[in-house]
């Protein structure tokens, strides 16, 4: 079981994508997605297995990251943070963000 202590561990918070590309070396069809955390955190990078979105439909999307777990090298490409999500019913990522508009930098609680 996990403990409350191991949530509070974990610092989420609130970010919005800025720039997005292709990842054609990935193993699993993904995208490398820079987002911005605010002035306390700054812009992080990662990969992102979010490939049945449009690319115009994640830029300026809020997200829910993971921002301090320590970095991943996949495929030669340094992953800084871990943007959540779940399986949507057709089977698909469904990206987790705010169901409002939230401050960005803003953690989870």
């Amino acid at each position: 079981m996990a403990t409350i202590e191991d949530l509070e561990r974990l610092d989420i918070r609130t970010g919005v994508i800025v720039a997005i590309e292709d990842f054609p070396r990935a193993r699993t069809p993904a995208y490398r997605v820079t987002v911005d955390f605010g002035p306390e955190i700054g812009t992080k990078q990662s990969s992102a297995q979010a490939t049945n979105y449009r690319k115009d439909e994640l830029i300026g999307m809020q997200v829910i990251a993971v921002v301090n777990f320590p970095p991943r090298n996949i495929a030669g490409y340094l992953s800084e943070v871990l943007i959540l999500g779940v399986p949507g019913v057709d089977g698909a990522v469904s990206v987790l963000t705010p169901s409002r508009p939230a401050r960005i930098g803003g953690a989870v609680y």
